[in-house]
């Protein structure tokens, strides 16, 4: 009977970090370029009641087990795409496909990656994030530069007083990864390379037209607000009838308990 009580209670603790996940995601829902993560499961180990046999006097084809439970084994960070919203900031850029912007902070040389673009001119005319990381691979832009423009692959255009041709201050690099789920999050929007995710490799704008950079818009959440109330529910569900097969389990134990001769 104690067997129910424990294995139960993996149940809720699986739940419960489910629900914190999807309430993670929902929190989410109006965060550029965040993507949604989901909670993989692993059943525990089996307890062996009675092997399987079969020999020339018995033939018993399946054996007895009884399972110990559940665990979290995983969150599963999903890259589908989000979609598009328009803008009007000629600054902000959203990528088609599966790459990220590569930043690097003025504080280290690390490089670290990221799916928002929401970008920004700081005081010396870098091209920054919201946190003031600089986008790798564009130059410093002239104070005096005017209709700043940002093409399919990249290139960096802006025009100067009394010029009629543009001036490129560089190409926004970006990276593709074998492995995005291994990238560690660690907040501000931004991804940290790690061994499971490999190195980075460089985005050829010409080789790989799987990608493209949209100016004049922003990627959103990909994520689905009823299919994220929907896990809700079943997560709910879920731990609370957990939450009730261990109170069955204590009154049996308690039954189990006030029997008398």
């Amino acid at each position: 009977m104690l067997r129910a009580l424990y294995t139960s209670s993996t149940g809720m603790f699986a739940q419960q970090l489910n629900i914190d996940n999807i309430a993670h995601n929902i929190a989410n829902v109006n965060t550029t370029g965040y993507k949604k993560s989901r909670v993989e499961f692993q059943d525990l180990i089996y307890q062996m009641l009675r092997r399987p046999v079969a020999n020339d006097t018995t033939v018993q084809p399946s054996g007895l087990w009884v399972g110990l439970g559940v665990k979290p084994s995983a969150t599963q960070t999903i890259f589908s795409q989000g979609n598009l919203t328009p803008t009007d900031n000629p600054l902000d850029v959203a990528i088609q496909g599966q790459a990220f912007f590569r930043v690097q902070s003025p504080t280290n040389e690390e490089y670290l990656y990221t799916r928002d673009g929401s970008f920004k001119l700081d005081s010396e005319g870098n091209l920054v994030t919201t946190d003031g990381y600089y986008v790798v691979g564009v130059d410093t832009i002239d104070p005096e530069g005017y209709d700043i423009a940002i093409a399919p692959d990249g290139t960096v255009t802006y025009k100067m007083p009394g010029q009629d041709e543009p001036v490129e201050a560089g190409q926004i690099e970006l990276a593709k990864f074998t492995n995005p789920a291994g990238l560690e999050k660690i907040g501000g929007n931004l991804y940290r390379p790690t061994a499971s995710s490999g190195e980075a490799i460089d985005w050829d704008p010409e080789a790989d037209t799987t990608v493209s950079l949209h100016a004049g818009y922003l990627e959103a959440a990909n994520i689905q607000i009823v299919e994220e109330m929907v896990n809700l529910i079943t997560a709910q569900r879920a731990y609370e009838i957990n939450s009730k097969v261990i109170q069955s389990a204590d009154e049996m134990l308690g039954m189990a308990a006030n029997l008398r001769r």
